[in-house]
């Protein structure tokens, strides 16, 4: 088989990508191993962040960093284990997360997560699926006020060249909001603009359907595969060879392994996270998703309940799960509202694909003609998705790109 386009990985970013080619009118092969939507991106927060440019730090506390290296921190957890793994992309993670490498970073990103809610929308609509586009953004919400204060000042700093709208809420506010939420928290700040869904995976899955009713076509098949040939590029799938001029990258967390044999070092790190859902108790909702901020965790209304997701564990991407974090925090989402037992006998846990400086890489593969990369959006792949489908699509059919992308490239890190 013959395509215009082969897109390795059926993740979010990747069926994104292969929906907004084929709505330009490209012939496109989703090479996946599974079925779409099946690893990292099930897994999420189901968040579509616009105002979430500011990249997350390596934090740089001596107090809080002994209490990480100690695993006191429900948020963050690391196996021993894995530290000599793990410890060079944590290295190179620290030393981007200065002030002037995060304000580098939020100018790069603004185009991006600007163009988040548009995009989706876009691709949503064509896929007949706004519906599942939730209005009425998120809320951080703090147990002290004076968190609640830091927070805010770093807000007005941080996103003082951006324009983000968002409110303060008191505790009686915040219950206003969300009348099941305890008096545990004393106030918050809703971000109003960003949008929310009760199920990731269904969305990938509605776009992968629009993509196969455009003539796409979604392939069983092994990425590793992967050869360069004189006319493009192969991989085997469904059994036979199918190939193509231009082919994309956009294997979240195992894009390394396919790019390290071509020569290309790709200094990504995983952050693993887990979730479980919970049933609410009696006639106990959420209306939007909720994140507990001094604790580290977030509460989201989802199709099977509330969905409570973990902070970040750092160990190599396929250890053993440790879903300590998990018990962590199940008391302290209880503590915050009227919450029943666990839907799921065994956690959930996906790995997030994170680049050292927390930003994507999206564009032309440096030394290989038609290759492009799609990946390491870290926190942020179901957001970024839909503006990266847009730049790539772009891109790999000849239009002017909406954003500079040199940026994104993974030249940077060399």
């Amino acid at each position: 088989m013959r395509f215009d386009v082969l897109v390795l990985g059926g993740g979010i970013v990747g069926t994104a990508l292969a929906l907004d080619l084929a709505l330009r009118g490209r012939s496109v092969g989703l090479v996946e191993r599974k079925s779409p939507g099946g690893e990292t991106s099930f897994g999420n927060a189901g968040l579509i962040q616009s105002e979430a440019i500011m990249p997350y730090p390596f934090p740089r506390d001596p107090y809080l960093l002994l209490q990480y290296a100690l695993n006191l921190k429900p948020e963050a957890n690391y196996h021993l284990a894995d530290v000599l793994e793990v410890a060079p992309f944590l290295w190179r993670y620290f030393r981007a997360s200065t002030r002037e490498g995060q304000l580098r970073t939020a100018a790069a990103n603004a185009p991006l997560f600007r163009a988040c809610l548009d995009e989706h929308g876009r691709l949503a609509k064509a896929a007949g699926a706004e519906a599942m586009l939730r209005p009425g953004g998120w809320i951080k919400a703090f147990r002290s006020k004076a968190a609640l204060d830091a927070y805010l000042d770093e807000t007005k700093r941080d996103l003082a060249h951006f324009s983000i709208d968002y409110d303060v809420l008191d505790g009686d506010g915040l219950r206003a909001r969300e009348p099941h939420l305890s008096d545990a928290v004393v106030g918050a700040v809703h971000w109003t603009t960003p949008y929310s869904l009760n199920d990731p995976e269904a969305l990938t899955l509605a776009y992968a359907r629009q993509f196969v009713a455009l003539g796409g076509r979604i392939l069983n098949g092994d990425a590793m595969t992967l050869n360069e040939e004189r006319d493009g590029w192969s991989v085997t799938a469904d059994g036979q060879r199918v190939s193509a001029p231009d082919c994309v990258v956009a294997l979240g967390p195992w894009s390394p392994d396919l790019l390290r044999p071509m020569g290309y070092e790709v200094p990504m790190g995983v952050k693993r996270g887990y979730h479980v859902h919970m049933r609410p108790k009696g006639n106990a909702s959420l209306g939007v998703p909720v994140l507990d901020a001094e604790v580290g965790y977030m509460m989201v209304p989802m199709a099977r309940g509330i969905r409570l997701t973990s902070g970040a564990e750092f160990a190599a991407r396929d250890s053993r799960p440790t879903p300590a974090q998990i018990d962590r925090i199940e008391p302290f989402a209880r503590e915050m509202m009227p919450l029943d037992g666990r839907v799921e006998a065994q956690p959930w846990m996906g790995s997030r694909p994170c680049m050292p400086d927390m930003l994507c890489v999206a564009g032309r593969a440096p030394r290989h003609k038609g290759l492009w990369f799609n990946f390491g959006h870290a926190h942020h792949g179901l957001t970024l998705a839909g503006s990266c489908a847009r730049l790539l699509g772009e891109m790999i059919t000849g239009e002017t790109p909406y954003t500079d992308p040199a940026p994104y490239s993974l030249a940077r890190f060399n």
